[in-house]
């Protein structure tokens, strides 16, 4: 009996070893098998630390630091260091003083770039603009005056040639062909002069409409790129022909001024407008009062002024220092007088083309017929009949022709 005593005590001595052995196992078999897992996970990434705030930099609007700033008496007058120093990143006084004209630093050489520190040019107040930057106020003396006023009284003159030729008609009286022409108006040499300054005038009028108010006419039908390299290429031609214009000018002053002397007898043709509206012609020398204000103030003087401020624009003129303004006034006088010139230089075009009969012949050939000289020019015809002044004046051999004597009266 005593033995089975001690037999089932060992027995539940052993099963409660089992059992806690039992329960043991699994916890150490799981801790195996999450050892090499975490062994080789990544360790997680440290959080980033703030970042350091840099001394002296902020961000704020500058209409909301120091809002009471404006009141000072002496705010408008503030430099911009001033101004920094009340309102952080307000810099109207530096754009108010480049505004006004203020000139700063360039390493530039003022020989070379002598407004190199200056952006916006001082203001000034040229005829017809307001008071603005000198830039600013040639544009609109440009675009809203010259332009608009150049346009209409080219058109004026244009419309009033036309309603001239319909309702008057070409002067004087069609020659029959064949008609002699013992009289030689023009000489080969005047006669080169005037075609070569023709040339170079036409030349110049087309590019320079063309450069005024291509942008008007041309750049809504040619397009931007056509128009724009039609352009490019006329300022060109404009840029070289000038020189040549001045040149050819030159010689057609020296050659025909001294027939464009005033005389008395312009005063009678200037009163009775040349017979233009009674069809009766006013006795005149070889050049009309008509010819010689077309010489003088459609030749001569706008020429001048032309070709002058031409050199200027060109940068043709030594020893000049080219600066914005000076360009602008040049400009301007450029532009100006060159619409005066194209004015009445229609005038002439017209009347030695289709506003008087044989008028072209005479300078393309360089001779006039009798009936011609005394119809036109009866106080040049009657110099010539009475010896005065040759019938030719070429030394080439003269193609034969009847004596001149007095025409019938017409």
């Amino acid at each position: 009996m005593r033995c089975m005593t001690l037999f089932n005590a060992a027995v539940v001595s052993l099963a409660a070893v089992g059992a806690s052995w039992a329960q043991s196992a699994p916890a150490s078999a799981a801790d195996a098998a999450s050892a090499p897992a975490a062994a080789t996970a990544p360790a997680p990434a440290p959080a980033p630390a703030p970042a350091a705030a840099m001394p002296g930099i902020r961000s704020a609007n500058i209409f909301e630091i120091a809002p009471g700033a404006a009141s000072d008496p002496n705010y408008a007058n503030q430099t911009n260091g001033e101004r920094a120093r009340v309102q952080p990143g307000n810099n109207a006084p530096m754009w108010r003083a480049i505004g006004a004209g203020a000139t700063g630093y360039s390493s530039l050489p003022k020989s070379e770039a002598p407004e190199a520190g200056n952006l916006i040019q001082p203001k000034v107040q040229y005829p017809g603009s307001r008071f603005a930057s000198a830039g600013e106020a040639w544009r609109q003396v440009r675009n809203h005056r010259l332009l608009p006023y150049g346009a209409a009284l080219l058109g004026i003159v244009v419309l009033a040639l036309a309603i001239f030729f319909f309702t008057i008609g070409p002067l004087g009286h069609r020659e029959p062909e064949g008609t002699p022409r013992p009289i030689e108006r023009f000489t080969p040499f005047e006669r080169a002069a005037h075609w070569t300054n023709a040339a170079a005038f036409i030349l110049l009028a087309l590019s320079g409409l063309t450069m005024a108010f291509g942008k008007y006419f041309l750049l809504p039908v040619l397009g931007l790129h056509l128009s724009g390299w039609l352009t490019y290429l006329l300022k060109n031609v404009h840029n070289f022909v000038g020189p040549f214009f001045a040149v050819s000018l030159l010689v057609i002053i020296l050659t025909f001024v001294k027939d464009n002397i005033a005389s008395l007898a312009d005063i009678n043709w200037l009163a009775k407008l040349g017979g233009m509206f009674s069809k009766e012609q006013v006795p005149s020398h070889r050049f009309n009062a008509g010819e010689k204000v077309i010489f003088w103030w459609g030749v001569t003087f706008p020429g001048i002024v032309v070709v002058a401020s031409g050199f200027v624009l060109n940068q043709l003129v030594p020893n000049m220092q080219y600066l914005r303004g000076d360009m602008q006034i040049a400009h301007m006088i450029h532009l100006t007088a060159g619409l005066i010139m194209m004015a009445l230089i229609l005038g002439h075009i017209y009347m030695g083309t289709v506003g008087m009969h044989g008028a072209y012949k005479a300078m393309r050939t360089g001779y006039v017929s009798e009936e011609w000289a005394r119809e036109h020019h009866q106080l040049w015809y009657d110099d010539i009949v009475a010896g005065k002044i040759p019938a030719r004046r070429t030394t080439e051999p003269a193609p034969a022709q009847p004596p001149i004597a007095p025409a019938a009266p017409i």
